[in-house]
């Protein structure tokens, strides 16, 4: 097995704003793991919050390379198991060598990734397509642009019910608010009551991650069920999001990978939890891994593709919110 790094600097579509942040291009990091006629790929963006570059996920992969070159005849759990000590500090970089290495596995085994995990895909929920901080003309236009049937809209501004009552003139689609740690639990709580008004089905991550006093008063009087994002990083987190939260967004980069993505999802159903899956800005390589956990989600955001302007790989493919596999084996992604 041979690992083969290819970086890209993704543009976007449009100016992509959320509460701390604005960029206009995604820089990201896809690993290639070859082992004879088989090829799997996996990403890991960049990305500031956690402190977390291409460069830096680069130079710890190439320091590893001789270890995990070894490691082609484990199965993907394994695989995970032997890399995460020394991938502690980068679990980006983790994520793309679990993704790629689950990928190439399952090809070698002549599946696709849910068939291999034993899944079903009939009952897959769509996802949503998310509109960045903007002015609400741009927002609205943005919405008009590509007509949806459920749409994530970033808040954590001053103005973020304005932005919502205006924005539901235009569509009768299911929201979903993000405001990315941007409010207060008493902001929150006032906002949740009109928020349902106006169709919202449920408020993502409003406060910062380490408010826990604010996050249980929320809970408890919130009229919106409440996700945990940026609260829920890797798996010990997911039992300490029960109480706190109504359910939780994993993020495959941020635990490091589809292995303990999929052991996530499977926790918080067993703690009687909503689980959904979110993605960072990434091309179709991520969003393909994803697509393979869709039978375990109540709700996913898988996006990040349709907010590129060119994209660098083909895998599934997303039509008015519904998801459809690519006829490849594994994660089922190519580069172009």
């Amino acid at each position: 097995m041979k690992i083969k790094l290819h970086a890209f600097n993704l543009e976007l579509k449009h100016t992509f704003t959320i509460s701390r942040e604005s960029h206009d291009f995604q820089p990201s990091l896809i690993v290639e793991l070859i082992d004879g006629e088989f090829s799997g790929l996996g990403e890991a963006t960049s990305n500031p919050y956690y402190n977390i570059t291409v460069e830096n996920t680069k130079e710890i992969i190439l320091k590893n390379t001789t270890f995990i070159e070894s490691l082609s005849e484990e199965e993907p759990t394994n695989f995970w198991k032997k890399l995460q000590p020394i991938f502690t500090e980068n679990m980006f970089a983790l994520c793309a060598l679990d993704m790629a290495f689950t990928d190439l596995y399952a090809q070698k085994k002549g599946k696709k990734l849910y068939d291999l995990w034993s899944l079903h895909i009939d009952k897959n929920p769509k996802t949503d397509y998310t509109i960045g901080i903007d002015s609400i003309e741009k927002m609205v236009a943005k919405m008009q642009e590509l007509p949806w049937p459920i749409y994530k809209i970033k808040l954590g501004t001053k103005n973020d019910i304005a932005i919502v009552t205006e924005l539901r003139k235009y569509t009768d689609a299911i929201f979903r608010i993000d405001a990315n740690c941007g409010w207060t639990a008493d902001e929150a709580i006032a906002n949740s009551f009109k928020l349902k008004e106006l169709g919202v089905e449920f408020l993502e991550q409003p406060l910062k991650a380490n408010d826990i006093i604010g996050a249980k008063k929320l809970y408890e009087n919130s009229a919106l069920p409440i996700i945990a994002d940026e609260s829920c990083i890797v798996e010990s987190d997911v039992e300490k999001c029960a109480g706190l939260f109504h359910g939780v967004n994993v993020k495959l980069t941020k635990c490091g990978g589809v292995t303990p993505g999929k052991r996530m999802l499977e926790k918080a159903k067993s703690l009687g939890m909503k689980t959904m899956v979110g993605c960072m800005t990434e091309s179709t390589v991520g969003i393909s891994a994803i697509a393979h956990l869709l039978p375990l989600l109540d709700y996913v955001d898988m996006d990040g593709g349709l907010l590129l302007k060119k994209d660098i790989a083909t895998g599934i493919t997303i039509h008015n919110g519904v998801i459809s596999y690519a006829d490849k084996n594994g994660i089922g992604a190519s580069l172009l």
